[in-house]
């Protein structure tokens, strides 16, 4: 259990964050990427997550997310997109946090399996909504630009993550 001084800074680091990813969330939402493929997106809130993930730990980066989805959706987008993006959140995290665990990856890597997954999360999402599964068509260039923005967002979250403070959060497990 976190104490006094640790556990204020954990809060208010997660309060910061928080901000971060309502901010890059909207940012996105201004940003029309358009190749033609519906859902490809920059992915600039998994950035925050990631690090939110590394400094606060697997619990405080899921609910990050998830106030992050909520706040976002009530605030700049509709039901439809809120379900898309919880779904895709909630595909990333799980993804995100089992590669983490398994020591394999790097923060890009873990990065990657969290676009890759949300991607996956958002079609399922399509899918039950539409009632086809013909919206899996996609998931070749989502693969792809889950992949690419993953992995850039990984590389980026790996240098904040060199230089926030260690004293903001835990201290990474490497």
């Amino acid at each position: 259990m976190k104490r006094g001084k640790e556990r204020s800074r954990s809060v208010a680091l997660f309060g910061v964050l928080t901000a971060l990813a309502m901010l890059m969330g909207y940012i996105e939402t201004l940003l029309p990427i358009s190749i033609g493929v519906p859902g490809v997106k920059l992915g600039l809130a998994n950035l925050v997550t990631v690090i939110a993930m590394y400094r606060l730990g697997e619990q405080e980066a899921v609910l990050l997310s998830f106030v992050r989805v909520v706040l976002v959706g009530f605030t700049f987008g509709n039901m439809a997109a809120l379900l898309y993006s919880m779904a895709g959140a909630a595909c990333s995290l799980i993804c995100m946090i089992a590669a983490e665990k398994s020591g394999w990856f790097g923060e890009a890597g873990v990065s990657i399996f969290g676009g890759i997954a949300h991607n996956i999360g958002q079609l399922g999402a399509a899918a039950f909504v539409v009632k086809t599964t013909g919206v899996f068509w996609y998931f070749p260039v989502l693969l792809m630009a889950g992949t690419v923005t993953g992995a850039l967002i990984g590389m980026l979250a790996g240098e904040v993550l060199k230089r926030l403070p260690r004293s903001a959060g835990r201290e990474p497990e490497r």
